[in-house]
């Protein structure tokens, strides 16, 4: 098995995110039914692009899906610009897109040519983005979590979320030394869990995500790269499975 944070770069530029790539195998019982790939690029100076994607097949069940947020990361403050979402397979199609402006203080969406009825909030953060916020604020020490959000339908919400512990957990990367948390629901018929590798920068390394305790999906990271900010091949290190 190997060791994570033994591989990652030792000379990130301060103020700067990890760029990577990361790969994940999707699971539900135990069976492999799909993968995902995320990855973070920094395109501009204190601007980044998120990236997901993934492509799932169970039964008669299809999913090809990918989505992205463009942010600006300033003092370990995510500020998201631009969200785009497509997806095609057994449900319908989607093909969404969500610009945020911060000046006029307004969200467009590409389904309306009006601003969404939300109320406005500066620390607004769309379906993706979120997670690398949670990653800033765990680097902090910070256990509780909550963000105004406009998720994948063009709704406001709220999302909470506590840091339950720390546990060990084997993953096809080897064994990783993980912060487990907790999505907080309005009930207790959802339930979604993740957990975050200190070792290798907080990536996150593994989801979880089940209804009425019953479990539908898992995802658990099986291949890692770090590239550093100066994007030379001396800088890059990879994490396979053996």
């Amino acid at each position: 098995m190997l060791c994570a944070g033994a591989l990652l770069p030792t000379s990130l530029i301060a103020g700067e995110l990890t760029q990577y790539e990361a790969k994940y195998d999707i699971l539900r019982k135990g069976s492999n039914h799909g993968k995902a790939i995320r990855t973070l690029k920094k395109i501009d100076e204190n601007t980044y692009r998120i990236k997901y994607s993934s492509d799932i097949d169970w039964m008669i069940f299809t999913d090809v899906r990918e989505e992205s947020s463009t942010f600006t990361y300033k003092e370990q403050k995510i500020i998201p610009s631009h969200y785009y979402q497509k997806s095609e397979g057994t449900l319908p199609d989607e093909d969404y897109k969500l610009d945020f402006d911060f000046k006029a203080q307004k969200v467009m969406s590409n389904k309306s040519e009006y601003p969404l009825n939300c109320e406005w909030h500066d620390n607004y953060q769309d379906a993706i983005s979120y997670q690398v916020q949670v990653r800033e604020g765990l680097k902090k020490g910070v256990t509780n979590f909550s963000f105004p959000l406009i998720d994948k339908k063009g709704k406001c919400r709220e999302y909470n979320f506590e840091v339950v512990g720390t546990e060990m957990i084997s993953l096809p990367i080897g064994n990783i030394e993980a912060i487990k948390v907790k999505r907080l629901y309005d009930t207790d018929k959802r339930q979604a869990l993740a957990w975050f590798a200190p070792e290798m920068d907080y990536m996150l390394v593994r989801m979880w995500k089940g209804k009425k305790g019953t479990e539908q999906f898992e995802v658990q990271m099986n291949s890692f790269t770090v590239t550093a900010p100066t994007a030379t091949a001396e800088h890059t290190k990879n994490l396979q499975a053996n």
